[in-house]
């Protein structure tokens, strides 16, 4: 169970958000404005952020820059109606970790709550880049690398990606690689896990991800 704060001035969002992580065993606070936000994010008191752009008093960009200027690394997801390229680029620059443009599927905003719970403490690397076995992921840029060469990712591929990542060398059940990068419940005849993976491998390398017979996928240091 996760405390997250969802700071959002629309409040038909706001407790649509509060309703479904409510569901998923969370503990949710809501505020409305920036300068209640930020003086929530700042508390210590919750585990992830949940961040609208379009905020009274203080916008969405502000109330990120300033938490991470005062030392705050609370994960934060912006949730916004703006999807120009210049804001993601914005948000991800200015210390969000992910950024979920309006409207959205809530099993996709659940998806990537679990993934940046479930890091581990210490994971999260300076710079907030992963690298294992030459593979380099820039989380905020949204940049992958394969040695001196730059491969392109979809939004699911580099979530996938970042999951490996973050448990590299650890075997990963199909059923969790869904739940944490889908945010679907388990069909046993269900291919899409499988499929991602092979799209990795052919971007990464054949050797990047083992499959572990009757277990899943490993990815290897």
């Amino acid at each position: 169970m996760a405390r997250i704060l969802i700071v959002e001035d629309e409040q038909r969002i706001a407790a649509f958000v509060a309703k479904g992580l409510r569901s998923d065993g969370h503990l949710t606070t809501t505020v409305g404005d920036g300068h209640d936000g930020l003086d929530h994010a700042l508390s210590g008191a919750f585990d992830l952020v949940v961040l609208d752009i379009g905020l009274p008093g203080l916008d969405g960009f502000e109330v990120l820059e300033r938490l991470r200027s005062q030392g705050s690394q609370v994960p934060v997801i912006v949730l916004t109606a703006r999807d120009s390229v210049g804001d993601t680029v914005s948000a991800l620059e200015g210390g969000a970790d992910d950024y979920m443009p309006k409207p959205f599927r809530f099993a996709e905003l659940l998806a990537r709550v679990r993934l940046r719970l479930r890091q581990p403490d210490g994971v999260r690397p300076r710079d907030d880049v992963l690298e294992c076995g030459g593979i380099r992921l820039d989380v905020r840029s949204r940049r992958a690398d394969v040695g001196e060469r730059q491969v392109e990712l979809s939004a699911r591929e580099f979530a996938l990606a970042e999951m490996f990542m973050v448990n590299a060398g650890q075997v990963l059940s199909r059923e969790q690689l869904l739940d944490h990068v889908w945010g679907m419940d388990f069909d046993p005849g269900s291919n899409v896990v499988d499929v991602y993976v092979g799209y990795l491998r052919r971007k990464f390398g054949a050797e990047s991800i083992a499959t572990v017979r009757g277990m899943g996928y490993r990815f290897n240091r």
